[in-house]
């Protein structure tokens, strides 16, 4: 149960979008996942959906694309289907509550997931526990999230996740073998400046080469948004990994 939310806004106010008050709180991540996503995918599922800020992202830019939420946050699941009716996408929308280790469904064209960033045996988790289920991989490693990702996904079907870029290599790993395509597309907070993000795009079952994207700057040199990722953030933008 969620106990206090928050109304605003997402990409410059197109869309409504309630949230906790308290814990964890959607940032610019998921609307960067949201972009990344292709413009032909009919059937999406969104894997630890939260409050659905992805998912509302991804339906804003892209009006034929229906979304299952999948969450394991009973509250947080009621509350992404009262953001998807809030702008009027109900029928385009839907929300399971559950544990993504178990998620059942299969043949979707796309599945888009921010997943927990952190490493359990070397994070030092919030005290607050939606943070913290948020932030650290509790009983489902990333692996485990590619692994879900795959089993719900169509042949050929794509999947992008969005990661703390010192997990690449972890992701990577857990794709070998199963998905290509790849692209791999930094998120530099600066020019000059380490990425501290990566969205990793793939298809199961293709094997096409690997390709490292030139990514992109999401911050001048004092503090504002570039004009690319304002573009994205503010008016729904697409993201061009390639």
């Amino acid at each position: 149960m969620i106990e206090t939310a928050r109304e605003g806004t997402l990409l410059g106010g197109r869309v409504r979008f309630t949230q906790p008050a308290e814990g964890y709180r959607a940032a610019i991540d998921p609307i960067f996942l949201a972009a990344a996503c292709p413009a032909d995918a009919r059937m999406a599922l969104d894997l630890g959906c939260g409050a659905g800020a992805a998912s509302l992202a991804l339906m804003a830019r892209v009006p034929e694309t229906h979304v299952t939420g999948v969450e394991i946050d009973a509250g947080l699941a009621a509350l992404a289907q009262t953001n998807a009716a809030a702008n009027g996408w109900q029928a385009r929308f839907k929300v399971e509550t559950a544990d993504a280790a178990v998620h059942s469904g299969t043949g979707f064209d796309l599945v888009l997931c921010n997943p927990p960033y952190l490493d359990a045996a070397r994070a030092d988790p919030s005290p607050d526990p939606a943070s913290r289920r948020a932030d650290v991989e509790d009983t489902l490693a990333l692996e485990g999230w590619v692994d879900a990702a795959l089993r719900a996904l169509k042949p050929r079907g794509t999947l992008v996740f969005i990661q703390r870029a010192d997990r690449l290599a972890d992701l990577l790993g857990a794709l070998a073998g199963r998905a290509g395509e790849t692209v791999v597309f930094p998120l530099w907070p600066r020019a000059g400046v380490p990425a501290k993000r990566i969205i990793v795009r793939a298809r199961k079952g293709v094997r096409t080469p690997l390709v490292l994207a030139a990514g992109l700057v999401l911050h001048e040199a004092d503090g504002a948004y570039t004009r690319a990722a304002e573009s994205i953030l503010r008016d729904g933008a697409p993201l061009v990994l390639v």
